[in-house]
């Protein structure tokens, strides 16, 4: 019983702190759902929810853990209401338990997908939001399981207290949208000034000018919101700490989108300094892991370079941006294995500085990999391979963008080799003596969108 209790004290505990750290939908059930899986036993779980435009249809909103086999179809599962476990737990409002598919005749239909991605039992929980269900909670086992009552009493918790999220995720829908109308109210205006003036470079000029006059007040926030959860302007209570650490977090995001949209800006440009200075290519591998952070759990870290160092002249602050920038991808989209950093040395020298030789880092992964035909995708502004509104990783699009552009600024090119479910591999090699270099100008005029 004691036992018991501890399980349901940490899945709520779980889930809260899904509230406290997601800003979006698609986070909050993540979240919750990596965190509670585990903690329930289960293999995998899904959340699905009636699917607006139809509302007899369940659409995926979450998936934890899933075979990577299926993971890309994900965006286009629909169910049914009334049909399979999910559907009729949504239909009847009620947990719908499956504890051996292949011993229940009347769920052959199901044996197939059973088969492939490889569960056994099943239990689908109701999500109820004022009186209303909107969707269900299902967790996969992997070997037949009786679910007794005390353990459909924890689960039947898991379903209640992610129900709330439901209502949050839905807020948090229409500021999407609301922002959804900003930008097209944005895109349309950067689009009259190019008519105007007939010049992309207005537009640069325009985005340079906004992400300026955005960062100072974002700034002011922050310092602010310190200062009060501070102390420094009265007592604070627990839930006025606890917004204000909400306010810190999504003004942290959102000052980072900014300075990011803002030096890729100035690159486009060609405003961007170059410092070069003496630098060791190893420590600045070892700089930029330490700022990213621990791998997250599931994933090794490992840092393979020479005894030695590797000494070289360039501006150490831009490789170690971009490194973190491939590191933090890396761990986004590697659910286990290892990310391997690799430092070295190349002989021959760079067309524009032909005795200077070549620096190397490369960043591989096991993570999900990426299709051949989307290789040159990934470096354009604003775009990633999955856009779809059901994608599993989140973010904007700007940070390959903004790497391969200081790599370039730097003498070097940043390049990827990947497969699908194999993994990939980021390399970005400079030369040795960036001070030899001539950075590039302002990339001709051409078309773009904010």
């Amino acid at each position: 019983m004691e036992s018991l209790q501890h399980q349901e004290l940490a899945v709520v505990r779980e889930i809260a702190h899904a509230f406290l750290t997601a800003t979006q939908p698609v986070e909050v059930y993540r979240l919750a759902l990596a965190r509670v899986t585990p903690l329930v036993g289960a293999s995998f779980s899904s959340v699905f929810l009636r699917d607006p435009a139809e509302p007899d249809l369940l659409k995926l909103a979450c998936a934890q853990s899933w075979p990577q086999s299926s993971a890309r179809f994900l965006g286009q599962l629909r169910i049914r209401v009334g049909r399979g476990p999910t559907g009729r737990a949504v239909a009847e409002g009620r947990a719908v338990a499956v504890e051996d598919v292949f011993a229940d005749p009347t769920h052959r239909e199901w044996w197939d997908p059973a088969r492939e991605l490889g569960f056994v039992a099943q239990i689908a929980l109701p999500l109820e939001v004022r009186g209303e269900v909107v969707g269900a909670l299902s967790f996969y086992f992997v070997e037949p399981r009786h679910f007794g009552e005390d353990e459909q009493r924890l689960l039947a918790l898991v379903a209640a207290q992610l129900s709330a999220t439901v209502e949050r995720a839905q807020l948090i829908e229409d500021l999407r949208r609301a922002n959804e109308r900003l930008i097209q109210q944005n895109e349309e205006l950067v689009r009259r000034v190019e008519e105007a003036q007939a010049a992309t470079r207005l537009k640069n000029e325009f985005l340079a000018n906004v992400g300026h006059e955005l960062r100072t007040p974002l700034t002011a926030i922050l310092g602010y919101s310190y200062m009060i959860s501070a102390g420094h302007a009265g007592p604070v209570t627990k839930a006025q700490r606890e917004s204000l650490s909400r306010i810190e977090s999504s003004a942290s995001l959102l000052l980072k989108l900014i300075t990011d949209v803002l030096d890729l800006s100035e690159l486009t440009l060609g405003r961007t300094s170059v410092h070069v200075a003496r630098e060791e290519a190893v420590s600045l591998a070892r700089l930029a892991a330490a700022r990213v952070g621990e791998a997250p759990d599931g994933i090794e870290l490992r840092i393979d370079a020479p005894d030695g160092e590797i000494p070289f002249r360039t501006d150490g602050s831009k490789v170690v941006r971009i490194l973190e920038k491939l590191l933090s991808n890396a761990y986004k989209f590697t659910e286990r294995g290892e990310v391997v950093v690799t430092v070295r040395q190349r002989e021959g020298g760079a067309p524009s500085s032909p005795d200077a030789g070549w620096v190397e880092w490369s960043v591989r992964d096991t993570g999900i990999g990426i299709a051949s035909d989307q290789l040159d995708v990934i470096f354009d502004e604003f775009r990633q391979v999955d856009g779809s509104s059901t994608r599993l990783h989140g973010g904007t699009g700007l940070g390959l963008a903004l790497s391969r552009r200081l790599a370039r600024l730097l003498g070097g090119e940043l390049s990827v080799e990947s497969e699908p479910g194999r993994g990939s591999t980021f390399s970005l090699v400079l030369p040795a003596d960036a001070s030899r270099v001539s950075p590039p100008g302002p990339p001709p005029a051409r078309p773009a969108a904010l």
